[in-house]
């Protein structure tokens, strides 16, 4: 099998518009959760979220694109082109023919639902424009990155809720370690953040008011986000032979279902999949020093992971770091593992392990090492990225220090 690495990153994010600035965010414990603005938001209960300010779409997308461009769109193709300049990349000849794209989305186009459902039923309109299925579809993205980029190989949009980005990025990393393709791009993006997107998640009534506060025992709910996540995943052997800069090595990848519950998490279940990516990967338990956690600020969620890490790593569990960086930029749904895999590249690469801000009270079924409220200086070669999904998906990633 081909060893796969990571050769670029991009994102935009409540924490910052580019990579620097969301790890800057990151290393400060700087929290991008505040006050929700867009139309309606005074009828909603829920107001806060981790909202990306200060982005003017018409400054990087033309007329032509925007008619196209879903909000989530735009923010893929903002991070893809970060993350593939990093890597110094061309795509033509027999490369363009085999790189492909997989990204994860839940929601695909909820803006665009939004907007056009508002159209039609509170204004009376009684036609929508002509673009709004190739706009709304959750593989909208995908496409997009491809044509931009000339990438003809496997790609496809990969949509199980929470765990989204994490399983476009394993079976990204799948093709790679196959051979199927020599580089992929891989990722996720997010944008629910409109008065139809918000007011959906109030009626699951696992929303935060005020703030979110994994692991702390006063935590009463997730607080959304948005934005998007993308990386160059490169088989190790191309990356070395064009000189590139490497910054960690994706070792391993496991999913399981609950198979139990649509909506309760599985201790079984995130404890298989955290279990399998560390066989798959041929990783010791022991050798793991850093989780970055699901961590959504739940009641159940938080107390269940917990007890899953120590299932899986037994006394080693006292010994490792978990901490949730949705604490910082909130729950962006099918986005969110790609975002906080910039934590694990941060922890792998600069020795900085992000914290777990808003964190206020012990809670003896979280008693684990949570990086409170400030981020911490530690050497660490293995890491973990868990994703854990509404409908019991599980999706877990490996990575190495390289």
């Amino acid at each position: 099998m081909k060893r796969v690495v990571i050769t670029g990153a991009g994102t935009i994010n409540a924490l910052g518009h580019d990579v620097d600035s969301t790890l800057d965010a990151m290393r400060e414990g700087h929290c991008g959760i505040g006050p929700l603005e867009f139309r309606d938001v005074e009828r909603l209960a829920i107001r806060i979220g981790g909202q990306v300010k200060g982005f003017a779409a018409e400054a990087e997308f033309n007329r032509q694109q925007m008619v196209l461009y879903d909000r989530f769109t735009q923010f893929t193709l903002m991070a893809a082109r970060q993350a593939i300049a990093q890597s110094g990349l061309e795509f033509s000849g027999e490369l363009a023919a085999r790189a492909g794209v997989v990204l994860g989305t839940a929601g695909g186009g909820v803006s665009t639902w939004d907007d056009n459902y508002r159209a039609v039923y509170e204004e009376g309109k009684n036609r929508v424009h002509p673009f709004v299925v190739p706009k709304l579809m959750t593989n909208a993205a995908t496409s997009h990155v491809s044509m931009a980029y000339n990438l003809k190989g496997p790609s496809f949009t990969v949509s199980t809720a929470c765990a989204s980005s994490n399983h476009a990025m394993g079976q990204a990393f799948h093709l790679v370690r196959s051979g199927a393709a020599p580089v992929m791009i891989a990722g996720g993006s997010e944008s629910m953040l409109c008065f139809g997107g918000i007011k959906a998640w109030e009626g699951l009534r696992v929303m935060s008011r005020d703030a979110c506060r994994p692991f702390s025992a006063n935590r009463n709910g997730m607080v959304q986000g948005e934005g998007a996540g993308v990386f160059v995943f490169e088989e190790y052997e191309h990356a070395r032979a064009r000189g590139a800069d490497i910054m960690a090595e994706i070792s391993g990848f496991a999913m399981t279902s609950d198979a139990s519950d649509i909506v309760m998490p599985s201790k079984q279940g995130a404890a298989h999949a955290m279990a399998g990516a560390l066989r798959d990967g041929a990783i010791d338990a022991t050798e793991v020093g850093y989780i970055n956690a699901h961590g959504t600020g739940t009641a159940a969620n938080d107390k269940t992971e917990c007890m899953a890490v120590a299932d899986v790593f037994g006394h080693h569990a006292d010994k490792l770091m978990i901490s949730s960086t949705k604490s910082m930029h909130g729950h962006l749904i099918g986005a969110t593992g790609a975002v906080e895999l910039l934590a694990c590249i941060m922890a792998l690469r600069d020795g900085v392990i992000a914290p777990t801000i808003g964190y206020e009270e012990f809670d003896p079924e979280c008693a684990l090492d949570v990086v409170p409220n400030a981020a911490r200086e530690a050497k660490v070669d293995v890491v973990l990225s868990n994703a854990f999904a509404f409908g019991g998906l599980n999706a877990v990633l490996a990575l190495r220090r390289i």
